[in-house]
């Protein structure tokens, strides 16, 4: 069977669904992997390095040839309707939000795997790619707060006077954020962080933060991911929060629960009460901010309110992306091990009664296989369908 491995086109993508390693797992299992030309030249591999382990190098491939296709950013729909009919695809998808792709998908009859999807369930955890991608996501944070930041984080003592550390608060304690304190620690900061489940306190201790513990109900859904709070209570929570936020010096919120809008953790007048040269990144700024007013891929001036200086706000785009040699040596390796689960003898042929690719399966067959997709196309269409006894274009109205 033929797979199929494009160059990414999206602006800002760097990353590739294969690396050369990962080519020679794919072929052990007997597929014929083919990889568009340049595919892989951001991410550190040459066209040589991939033919050397067995990919064969194509100009231009020809969708309609393939019978899988493995890719990073969601597709679009006209690459979608390009695909044969049975053709698998696994990559990211962001279901919630491509739903045209995901109605073209099913209409192709294509059989399509969302990583997004992937259970939280310890056999899988070599295919999760939103943790992987959240792993080099929140390292990258840290540095590029670490470049904005006016002044050390780490404790200096010199003959000339006493440096203090910076102090780090991080906001959203899932990999992203964990791996945010890492890194900052490792740089010598004092870090603190909150997350509104009450696993993390433990997680943010092991990594050698300080957790902040907020009078505030516990949020915390299946699989590990935080529950959206209600808006009185985000209301209350930010409230909460203002006081830490104040005395930070720099701030990195990664908070999010999937498929819904990144929940909001700070407003502008919180980001006002913060020192003059303060560093504010949001991680979630592509999917509507944990910040008020960040603006993915963009810097922001924003006053402080003693009028004294501005903190500076950093809305994230691409993060991952940035780092594209270790986000794909990480990514192709979730792809490839969820192909090798349902690959055997050359032959990719999903069996949806293993729960690792039920639960990733987004369409087969022509039906859109996860549910909550399935429901928000349904009343996308209900919304887009003309009213009862409505006229129709061509009819006039008396």
């Amino acid at each position: 069977m033929k797979l199929g491995i494009p160059r990414e086109r999206r602006d800002g993508e760097r990353r590739v669904a294969a690396t050369p390693e990962t080519v020679k797992q794919l072929t052990g299992l007997g597929l014929d992997v083919l990889v568009e030309a340049g595919a892989g030249t951001a991410a550190g591999h040459s066209d040589d390095d991939y033919r050397q382990s067995g990919a064969h190098i194509i100009p231009e491939l020809g969708l309609a040839e393939l019978d899988v296709y493995a890719h990073v950013r969601p597709l679009e729909p006209a690459t979608a309707q390009s695909l044969k009919p049975g053709a698998i695809t696994v990559g990211l998808a962001s279901p919630s939000s491509e739903l045209p792709t995901v109605q073209a998908l099913a209409a192709a009859g294509v059989t399509s795997f969302a990583l997004e999807l992937v259970p939280r369930i310890s056999r899988a955890q070599s295919m999760d790619a939103l943790s992987s991608q959240a792993l080099v996501a929140g390292y990258r944070c840290v540095l590029e707060a670490a470049m904005r930041f006016p002044r050390f984080f780490p404790l200096y003592m010199t003959a000339a006077g006493t440096i203090p550390p910076a102090r780090v608060l991080v906001l959203g304690v899932g990999v992203a954020g964990l791996q945010a304190i890492g890194t900052a620690k490792r740089l010598g900061a004092r870090v603190s962080a909150n997350d509104i489940r009450p696993s993390s306190a433990e997680e943010v201790t092991s990594m050698g933060g300080t957790f902040i513990k907020l009078d505030l109900e516990t949020a915390e859904a299946s699989g590990g991911y935080a529950r959206e709070l209600s808006a009185d209570r985000g209301a209350l929570q930010r409230q909460l929060l203002a006081p830490h936020v104040a005395q930070s010096d720099v701030l990195i919120t990664t908070a999010a629960v999937p498929g819904r809008r990144a929940p909001l953790l700070v407003t502008r007048e919180m980001v006002q009460g913060m020192r003059p040269g303060s560093v504010v990144v949001d991680l979630a700024a592509e999917s509507g901010g944990n910040v008020e007013g960040s603006v993915p891929g963009e810097d922001l001036q924003v006053p402080t309110a003693d009028g004294q200086g501005a903190v500076t706000v950093v809305g994230m785009k691409d993060a991952a992306s940035a780092m594209p040699a270790d986000a794909s040596r990480l990514y192709a390796k979730n792809v490839a091990n969820l192909l090798a689960l349902m690959t055997k003898e050359g032959v990719v042929a999903p069996h949806f009664e293993d729960e690792v690719l039920a639960a990733s399966s987004l369409t087969h067959d022509g039906v859109v296989r996860h549910e909550p997709t399935a429901q928000a196309l349904h009343l996308l269409a209900l919304e887009n369908a003309p009213a009862p006894n409505a006229p129709s274009r061509n009819e006039g109205v008396s």
